[in-house]
């Protein structure tokens, strides 16, 4: 199934195709991108779990660090995605009970997924910039890489489709 490019239209036969995202469905009926956003798809997880990128943190560091959450949300989304798998809490007192917050090897992994969508969001926002080459300043890229075939996938290479497996 070839991934939507815009409203109603599909790829052509030289443009790269995105499987699954939105339209692939799995056998209970979600696609990959829907479960993925199932588990971590709203605005204040993302940017809990990049506060954590860092290492872990207590409850009042991340409410000073995501800025502009309240507390019972902050909460919410912790709990939330400790159930998920992405992060882990780990009590550093009894009484009160206090605990320090750390990323799972899971939540480790969402770090390049939140790279792309803050790029994303650099290109098209006008007020922040993308990641940059520390040691030459160029903005950098994303692209897709087959360790099969060891070699880079793009939209021009007529003969790849990238389909979520």
């Amino acid at each position: 199934m070839a991934a939507r490019r815009g409203p109603g239209r599909q790829s052509g036969p030289d443009k790269v195709t995105i499987a699954g995202v939105g339209e692939a469905e799995s056998e209970s009926g979600a696609s990959a991108l829907d479960a993925a956003l199932a588990r971590v798809g709203d605005r204040w997880s993302f940017l809990v779990v990049e506060a954590l990128l860092d290492g872990p943190r207590r409850f009042n560091d991340l409410v000073t660090a995501v800025v502009g959450i309240a507390p019972n949300i902050l909460t919410d989304r912790l709990r939330r995605l400790e159930r998920e798998g992405v992060l882990i809490g780990r009590k550093y007192s009894d009484r009160p009970a206090r605990m320090a917050y750390s990323l799972t090897e899971d939540g480790l992994e969402l770090a390049g997924v939140l790279r792309l969508l803050a790029t994303w969001g650099a290109r098209g926002s006008g007020r922040a910039e993308g990641l940059r080459h520390v040691s030459c300043g160029s903005l950098l890229e994303a692209h897709w890489f087959c360790p099969t075939c060891s070699r880079t996938v793009d939209e021009n290479d007529e003969t790849s489709a990238l389909r979520f497996a």
